[in-house]
């Protein structure tokens, strides 16, 4: 058992190594990277997680712990939509600003498994790993293996100090390389202007849309490789589609107008009709004599084998060695099914989950390293696989394919709980919302996509003129405050869990300089209410001026009396954001 005590963080990590030091093999079934056992308290504790579901990913939930077992868990070979590697056991009095927090996070992209038990004299014991389902590893003698680390934050400060806690070690001790902490680009994509009907030409008239309202990267999405024009095709063939688009050229003319250039890939998925699937049909994850289920009309390679990850690093190198590329945008849009390796023998069955992941973990290891210079953002099926481990060399992902403002809301409330802003993508979408039909402002709808790394998903040559008058506003604030939003200190001041009309949250530098104020309301009441926000973490000897208004209130005032919102104000989903520099 290996322990980190960190000097200047309240964290502890903890990592298992079996060695097997007999003469003969063993079968590992079960092995958890952490226990801790938690003597009978004063008062009961709550459980804190984060279940959801795809397009509602990391809703924050918290119960009672009761005598039993409570279970969570993910058995897709991904973190999942479903339930996050997290769990926080906290006392009943503590809230988001006060009383004691222990939480837990699993560094780790596959099956994992939490098991929190309270025992008949009210012991809790808390075990966190890999999923034992489906699981065994044979270790032949002399052979090691090595679980995943778990990071384990204790906070007295209630939700928001274990939140901070995770937050700067994540930032400064997990993520790495270039991006680390630069400023991450705002981008625009094709999608949603082209699906997959595109040309060079097409893709040209997006950049030409793009850069005059401030938009620094264009992301070419699905559809330039093989000979793929709908979802039916090519996953594996990872090579231009000459017929449909110069990729260089492309690139090219993107990096001429001033703006970088991203590319989209799904390197772990095989489509049935593709050359590479022609040539290795036993490369797709199946069990042989029995059906292959298709799922998004792909199956997924077998990343437990290394000559397949091999083939799709060299594919990869082959495009990236030819064309200057800054983003890329790494998708995953399906789970594993039918968990077997045509390659294994019976009694490493068990294994193929897990070296599926290492098999994953090694194709992003050498290409970070192969080209340090190119930012990747994670994406599965939206936010299906956020998490330590896939941040270590992606230092942001896509949080969720529901854009929806008010959804959003409540994930990136959720999300925040563990992860930095720095690793939360956040897109302005159309309106009425694709995935929701609800109607929201384009204000309201830049406030909470500015409150992560900022960008758009949209047509903008459907945009109103309006519309892109706001698009050049939220673009130059955003960049003006980038640094404050995307590292500095974030707080939940209000949630959207709760049930109320009002959520609000906040972002201070790390010298209490300067602070951003987000509150949104998410509908409208009858009664004349004054909506009355308390800030958080100022310096109370300090003054501090709005902005906006040119108001100067003291830090000790807008944390004890707060800021007020006109209570004349009608309708939903309306947002304020106030900036304030102390003077």
């Amino acid at each position: 058992m290996s322990y980190t005590i960190y000097r200047d963080y309240p964290v502890i990590t903890r990592n298992v190594r079996v060695v097997n030091t007999s003469d003969y093999p063993i079968d590992i079934e079960k092995v958890a990277s952490i226990q801790l056992d938690l003597p009978k308290n004063d008062q009961d504790y709550d459980l804190v997680y984060l279940p959801g579901q795809y397009a509602h990913e990391r809703q924050m939930r918290r119960t009672s712990l009761d005598q039993g077992i409570f279970e969570l868990s993910s058995r897709r070979n991904s973190s999942s939509h479903h339930m996050n590697p997290f769990a926080a056991i906290v006392d009943k009095s503590t809230d988001e600003f006060q009383g004691n927090a222990l939480g837990v996070l699993l560094v780790y992209s596959g099956n994992h498994q939490f098991q929190i038990e309270k025992d008949q004299i009210d012991q809790i014991r808390l075990l966190a790993g890999i999923n034992e389902f489906n699981f065994s590893w044979r270790l032949e003698a002399g052979e090691k293996f090595q679980t995943p680390e778990a990071i384990t934050v204790f906070s007295t400060k209630g939700l928001n100090g274990m939140s901070q806690a995770f937050h700067h070690l994540l930032t400064n001790r997990v993520a790495r390389g270039k991006y680390q902490y630069a400023d991450r680009p705002i981008v625009i994509n094709n999608w949603e202007a082209t699906f997959f009907d595109f040309d060079d030409k097409k893709l040209d008239e997006v950049v030409k849309e793009a850069k005059p309202l401030g938009i620094e990267m264009f992301v070419l999405d699905d559809g330039w490789f093989g000979h793929r024009n709908d979802d039916n095709s090519s996953l594996g063939d990872w090579f231009v589609n000459s017929k449909k688009v110069n990729l260089k050229q492309v690139a090219d003319q993107t990096h001429a107008a001033g703006m970088k250039f991203g590319l989209w890939f799904e390197p772990e998925m095989i489509s049935m009709d593709s050359e590479l699937y022609k040539k290795h049909p036993d490369w797709a994850i199946h069990e042989p004599g029995r059906g292959m289920t298709l799922s998004r009309n792909q199956l997924v390679l077998d990343f437990s084998r290394k000559e397949i990850v091999d083939n799709i690093f060299d594919q990869m190198c082959q495009v990236l060695d030819k064309v200057d590329i800054d983003y890329i945008k790494w998708d995953f849009n399906r789970n594993l099914t039918e968990v077997f390796s045509v390659a294994t023998t019976p009694e490493h069955e068990g294994e193929i989950g897990h070296r599926y992941v290492l098999g994953l973990y090694d194709l992003l290891d050498r290409l970070t390293k192969r080209y340090p210079q190119i930012l990747f953002e994670g994406c599965s099926g939206g936010g299906g696989r956020f998490d330590a481990g896939i941040l270590y060399y992606m230092p942001q992902s896509w949080q969720s394919d529901d854009t929806d403002a008010a959804d959003r809301m409540k994930i990136q409330y959720g999300t925040s709980l563990v992860y930095p802003t720095s690793a939360m993508t956040a897109h302005v979408s159309v309106s009425p919302n694709q995935q929701t039909g609800r109607d929201i402002s384009f204000e309201t709808r830049g406030a909470v996509a500015m409150s992560g790394v900022f960008g758009y998903e949209l047509d903008l040559a459907d945009l109103t003129a309006d519309e892109k008058k706001l698009v050049k506003q939220q673009i130059k604030f955003y960049k003006a405050h980038r640094h404050l939003i995307q590292y500095g200190d974030f707080y939940r001041l209000e949630s959207p869990f709760e049930g109320g009309s009002k959520v609000a949250w906040e972002f201070v530098s790390p010298d209490k300089s300067e602070a951003l104020l987000f509150t949104f309301r998410t509908h409208h009441t009858n009664r004349f209410e004054i909506y009355n926000t308390k800030m958080v973490a100022l310096d109370p000897s300090k003054n501090y001026q709005d902005d906006t208004t040119k108001t100067t209130y003291g830090g000790d005032e807008l944390m004890n009396v707060g800021l007020l919102s006109d209570p004349t104000d009608k309708g939903d989903y309306l947002s304020e954001i106030h900036y304030f520099k102390a003077k």
